[in-house]
């Protein structure tokens, strides 16, 4: 065990992949730590296994992981809550726990998608519904399987609040996982959400055999695409440069580990959106996305194609080839769009 500093209470909301993981990081460092999941089934399913059996199977969680349905319990005695939690579920929870938060406790969302109704981020809704200023986000390449592996990770804590930063730095460090840390809290958190659109193009570029050069414009492009709706919005592009940005779109891309790339693979296999979804059986943040940005960025009037060409396969009922000749067939672009010179 690595211990560091004082003992934290933390509650992690929500009993998904990444969730478990940074559960799993905190108690072995020697924090208290509950997991909380809606389903009492599951609870005592992973409480008994003493692993995710579900989402996470074969790795054995740290003993000190407890999983809970206690939502009450678990917040009101939590310093620190991770919102492990599917952006579509974000805010009612946020208002289940709030009778049982204050604004001293600290709120790190770790959820990578865009609220339907709002177009707002999960800090955001956070700020909206609790009234807190203090509100971190934790994204970056950070695949569950391999930081349950143990496998160097690189992720980001973003928050205005320096202390806030520092805390979660210390909270999550360990040999194979390092916490870096940044004060663009749009910048972070809207690449965490973009960059599944493009996993899932991807997915079906190699499903279809598209090859290595096809790989290479299209990340390339991607990130061309993401700084422009930033620079758009107010954020600062080149917050994309880092592991929020390039490199959460480039793991994101290339990992059959990733879901977004997993149900575009599906999908360029042949099989329907609804076959896909239903085979994967886990959220699937980017195709909400595809949605959600392509009327931002209609309603914005920003040139985004391979946004647009996403939203016509998937909603559209394109046909994936057809998109593909007429995105290579549009209009010339720079290379690279913004300078830091």
């Amino acid at each position: 065990m690595s211990y560091k500093g004082d003992v934290r209470s933390v509650a992690v909301l929500g009993g998904g992949s990444f969730g478990t993981a940074i559960a799993n990081i905190i108690a072995d460092n020697g924090h208290q730590v509950g997991v909380w999941l809606r389903d009492k089934t599951l609870v005592d399913q992973f409480q008994r296994s003493g692993e995710n059996v579900k989402y996470l199977p074969g790795y054995p969680l740290n003993p000190k992981v407890q999983f809970t349905n206690d939502l009450k319990s678990l917040c009101t005695h939590a310093e620190i809550i991770f919102l492990a939690i599917p952006s579509k579920s974000f805010r009612s929870v946020l208002q289940q726990i709030k009778p049982y938060v204050s604004p001293d406790q600290m709120m790190i969302s770790t959820a990578k998608g865009i609220e339907a109704d709002s177009f707002m981020l999960m800090s955001q809704v956070i700020e909206q519904e609790l009234g807190t200023t203090k509100v971190g986000v934790l994204s970056g390449p950070n695949l569950a399987v391999e930081i349950a592996q143990r496998k160097l990770t690189g992720t980001v804590i973003a928050s205005n609040d320096k202390e806030l930063n520092k805390t979660i730095q210390t909270l999550l460090s360990q040999p194979y996982f390092r916490v870096y840390a940044n004060d663009d809290v749009f910048g972070v958190e809207l690449g965490g959400a973009l960059k599944n659109i493009y996993a899932i193009a991807a997915g079906m570029a190699d499903a279809l055999g598209m090859g290595e050069n096809t790989k290479g414009m299209l990340i390339t492009r991607s990130l061309a695409e993401m700084s422009r709706m930033a620079a758009k919005l107010g954020g600062n592009p080149s917050t994309f440069l880092g592991l929020s940005g390039v490199g959460d779109l480039m793991v994101t891309c290339s990992s059959p580990l990733s879901r977004n790339y997993q149900l575009g693979y599906l999908l360029g296999e042949g099989l329907t959106l609804d076959e896909a979804n239903t085979k994967l059986n886990q959220t699937v943040e980017g195709v909400n996305t595809v949605r959600l940005v392509r009327n931002k960025a209609q309603e914005l009037g920003l040139y985004m194609p391979l946004v647009s060409g996403m939203y016509a396969i998937l909603f559209d009922g394109q046909d994936l080839k057809t998109v593909i000749s007429d995105l290579m067939m549009g209009e010339h672009a720079d290379d690279v769009e913004f300078s830091l010179r």
